[in-house]
């Protein structure tokens, strides 16, 4: 286990965040280090400290179009309610937290019939007391996934993708900073070859690759869920809230709340301030928080298919 994160460490993750194959001369410029003490603290932060680089891949590539965050209130123990909702094939993250929600899970699915079919199962679920659904019509920031709205066909309206893209998405699924050589070892192509198509997945939304550094041993880390309701148009709300460092992800949508998100900071003394941020913020109604506790399922394991995926 590492010593506590420093601003240094915060710095280079957020970088990470935005973009998880940033050479280590540009994170070296953007926090004022050498190169090889920049890379001596990403390894760190990578062996020991719980951090990973993975690559989110657009659940348009798979078919998926409608993805929605529930709440679960449960009678009883939560944690084999969530261990249930985990199980379910539509369900692509799971966490148990702290608050009147003691379940929160997202779900992907094909369109809205599935969607409804897939949260039916949900409240099917023995211990399930109430559910709430916020079902997304834009996603602003998530290392899961790549930012924008979820129109159909999104990225792939210009994009096809043969074998050698679904291999490259495959292996950067799993490591999103592996090199050009190695990944070139799993298309078959040449490494210069495989960069432009590294360069073409991400330039054209179907991949994005980020930081993952939720619910993890990473010590001084809080994570915090919230909820927004928003008077009048949600988008500039939602501008200013995904540009704050502290957010780790944030969506937009309908449902019982306008926007879901979490807070990741490093004391609950800078997760209050944030909130704080959030109540005070322009257009904002209402700001309800809870903590997650433990990830029971999360989309990004590599031995895990992308939620919905009728081929994985």
């Amino acid at each position: 286990m590492p010593a506590n994160l420093d601003e240094i460490d915060e710095q280079l993750v957020r970088a990470l965040h935005e973009d998880g194959r940033a050479s280590y001369e540009t994170l070296a410029r953007r926090v004022g280090l050498a190169r090889s003490t920049t890379q001596a603290r990403v390894q760190r932060l990578l062996t020991d400290g719980g951090l990973r680089l993975v690559g989110a891949i657009h659940p348009a590539v798979f078919g998926l179009h409608q993805l929605g965050h529930v709440i679960v209130e449960t009678d009883g123990p939560a944690l084999p309610v969530a261990d249930r909702i985990a199980a379910l094939a539509e369900v692509s993250f799971v966490t148990t937290t702290a608050g009147r929600f003691a379940v929160t899970a997202e779900l992907r699915t094909a369109d809205m019939d599935s969607f409804a079919r897939g949260l039916a199962r949900v409240q099917a679920v023995p211990g399930v007391r109430a559910v709430r659904t916020m079902t997304y019509l834009r996603i602003w920031k998530d290392p899961y996934f790549p930012p924008g709205p979820l129109d159909s066909p999104g990225p792939l309206a210009h994009t096809e993708l043969d074998a050698a893209d679904h291999a490259l998405l495959a292996h950067l699924r799993v490591d999103g900073r592996a090199s050009f050589t190695d990944l070139a070892g799993v298309t078959g192509l040449s490494p210069g070859a495989t960069r432009a198509r590294v360069l073409r997945l991400l330039d054209s939304g179907v991949l994005h690759v980020g930081a993952l550094v939720r619910l993890t041993p990473l010590r001084r880390t809080h994570t915090t869920g919230f909820a927004v309701d928003v008077q009048g148009d949600s988008d500039p709300v939602a501008r200013t809230i995904a540009a704050l460092d502290e957010i780790d992800c944030f969506a937009t949508g309908v449902g019982w709340c306008n926007g879901i998100g979490t807070v990741r900071a490093g004391s609950l003394d800078d997760v209050l301030a944030t909130l704080e941020r959030l109540r005070a913020l322009p257009g904002v109604r209402t700001v309800e928080a809870w903590t997650h506790l433990r990830a029971i399922k999360e989309e990004s394991h590599p031995a895990l298919p992308l939620a919905g995926n009728p081929s994985g």
